[in-house]
Order: C-alpha cells, then sequence, then structure tokens
C-alpha cells in the first residue's frame, strides 16, 4: 500500500503559503486511477484528519464512493462540481464558506485542462500538494490518444502513482514519458500485491552545468530551458552558450531582447516560444525579430518587469550571426 506524504501545513511558511491562505490538496488522473481510493485511505489517517473541517472537492464520478464514517475525524463536506464552468471564484468561495471548511481536498477531473482551475480559484486558495494517479494498464493508451491531457497533469504536479504496475511492464517505459515533462516529479509503481517502488532511475543532463562554459546543443535547449526555469538559481552566476532565434519588443528598450527557441511538448499544436531576457550593454537594434544568433551570456537570477517577479537574465558577453539549426523545434 501507498503511504504517501501527504502533508499537513503545520508550518505554512514551508510550502510557500502565507497563514490566511487555504490549503488545497489537489488529486489528479483518469477515470479508475486509484484517486478515491487514496484520498479514501489519507482522511483515513489521523495524522492528516485530526480535527480541521475539510471540504472534499469532487469534479467526476467514479466508481468508488467515499465512506465518511471509516474516518476519525467526520467534518468532511462532501461538494460536487459538474461543469467547468462551476470553477469559478464566487462559487468556489460559496461552497467553502458553506462548508465553514479551512482546507480543500479536490479530486480532479482527468478530461478538463488544470488551467481552468488555476486560473479561477480564489485568490487566497494555494495548492500545497499535487499528485497524479494513473493506471499503469491503461496509461500509455491515454498517452498516446491524449497526449495533450496527460502533458497538462504531468507538468506541475509533486509525483506520479502508477497503480496496478506488473514486474512484466518495462518502468523506463513510464520514468521517460513523466522524465519528458518534468525533471522534478517523483515516480512510484504500486503493484497489485500492494507493493510500492520509487523511481531511481537517474537523469544526468546531457551538458556540464560546472563547466566554464555550459554549451548548449542546438538538440538539448528543451531540456537546458527546463532544467533552468525549474531550478534557476543552480545557473546563477553561471556562463552559458547557445544558439537562439531573437524576439523584440520595443518595450524592453534597445539594449534588451529575448533570445529562445521554440518548444514542442506533446505535438505540433502545443509549440510554444521559450526564451529568456537578454541585455547588453550597449544599444544592439541591428538585431531584428527572426535573427539567428549564437549567444555567450552569464545568467543572472533577478527581478524583471517580463518575468513579473524573479528570473534568468541573460547578461551578453558576445553575440554573433549564425545559421538556423536542422531541426527549428526542438523538443524533449
Amino acid at each position: 500500500m501507498l503511504h504517501c506524504s501527504v502533508q499537513k501545513p503545520d508550518a505554512l511558511e514551508k510550502g510557500g503559503l502565507y497563514q490566511t491562505d487555504v490549503p488545497v490538496y489537489l488529486f489528479t488522473g483518469f477515470l479508475e486511477a486509484g484517486k478515491t481510493k487514496f484520498i479514501q485511505e489519507t482522511l483515513e489517517d489521523k495524522r492528516f484528519n485530526s480535527g480541521e473541517k475539510t471540504m472534499l472537492l469532487l469534479c467526476e464520478e467514479g466508481e468508488e464512493e467515499y465512506d465518511i464514517s471509516a474516518m476519525p475525524c467526520q467534518d468532511i463536506y462532501i461538494r460536487t462540481i459538474e461543469e467547468p464552468e462551476e470553477l469559478n471564484p464566487q462559487h468556489l468561495e460559496a461552497l467553502l464558506k458553506e462548508c465553514g471548511a479551512s482546507r480543500v481536498v479536490l479530486e480532479y477531473n482527468g478530461m478538463w485542462q488544470l488551467a481552468q482551475l488555476f486560473q479561477n480559484m480564489p485568490d487566497d486558495w494555494a495548492v500545497y500538494q499535487e499528485m497524479f494517479f494513473a493506471d499503469a494498464s491503461t496509461f500509455m493508451q491515454y498517452n498516446a490518444n491524449m497526449r495533450s491531457l496527460v502533458v497538462d497533469k504531468l507538468n506541475t504536479c509533486e509525483l506520479v502513482v502508477f497503480n496496478r504496475f506488473e514486474k512484466s511492464m518495462d518502468k523506463m517505459e513510464f520514468h521517460k514519458i513523466v522524465r519528458g515533462v518534468s525533471r522534478r516529479t517523483d515516480i512510484a509503481y504500486e503493484y497489485s500485491n500492494g507493493q510500492v517502488e520509487y523511481d531511481e532511475i537517474e537523469d544526468p543532463l546531457p551538458f556540464d552545468v560546472n563547466a566554464p562554459v555550459i554549451e548548449i546543443a542546438d538538440t538539448d535547449y528543451a531540456l537546458w530551458y527546463r532544467d533552468m526555469m525549474e531550478d534557476t538559481g543552480k545557473y546563477n552566476g553561471k556562463t552559458v552558450k547557445f544558439k537562439g532565434i531573437i524576439a523584440r519588443d520595443k518595450k524592453l528598450g534597445d539594449s534588451t531582447f529575448v533570445a529562445g527557441r521554440h518548444v514542442m511538448t506533446c505535438c505540433a499544436e502545443d509549440v510554444q516560444y521559450a526564451g529568456l531576457i537578454a541585455e547588453c550593454e550597449t544599444p544592439c537594434m541591428s538585431l531584428k525579430t527572426g535573427d539567428w544568433i549564437m549567444i555567450t551570456a552569464t545568467v543572472s537570477v533577478e527581478k524583471h518587469k517580463a518575468y513579473k517577479g524573479v528570473g534568468p537574465v541573460l547578461r551578453v558577453k558576445e553575440y554573433a550571426a549564425t545559421t538556423e539549426p536542422a531541426e527549428k523545434v526542438v523538443t524533449f
């Protein structure tokens, strides 16, 4: 049985929450993936359910039902969301007030994009933990036929649980799919007999982050960009060199541009420009949107309006015009 680390925010500051925030425990996955079973077991655990009033918000109806009578504290108030349009701040606040609850356990509909939730949560709600559950026997089919929904759920979760895993299955296949989206997510495999194994497959980066100059191959930009955005501090003060396409915006000024690549996560429809702010010591107006350059720069983690907060700013040391790469769109 998976005894997972669903943790109460004893010290809310550890999770980046404020004392006034409503902690949200978010469980995602497709139908029959094991979400209900895990949530039931979590709410039966006295360490998690020790007296707080909890709103159990259900966004889909599975075959299993919740048994509140089995829970040590029965201040559990079930509410349902039947349509994604019901995910709006006013309705969610009203439901919470109606329950008088101080926290939310949310079983999310796997067919809905998470943006529908994240963009419509009340301002004082904060996701404290997020877990994705998948039936290992059907996951490959979902990944093949509904890749965008799989990527959507893997993107922000802290833990992926593959239920009904079998010894005959190849962990590496599952591992690669998860790592193709996130290098930070933990992975657990739960077998039919209740045995749980955690993923310990190492993923060395294809470039040396300790080199005097970190050289990014054309094919590795997507991996590097994701690692940079997930662990920005690791690159602070480091010098990097890569090939990128320029984007310019008058609002950024004469000495600032964006350097990046177009990245595809799952399919052609989701290609996005993944760029970083680059600043020169002097105006660089000769650079135009669409130009390809080889850029060498030192990373400075600092506040910048383009990031609406702190982010990696490239302090340009040198750049030179170059030819476009063999593949203009990169992937993981």
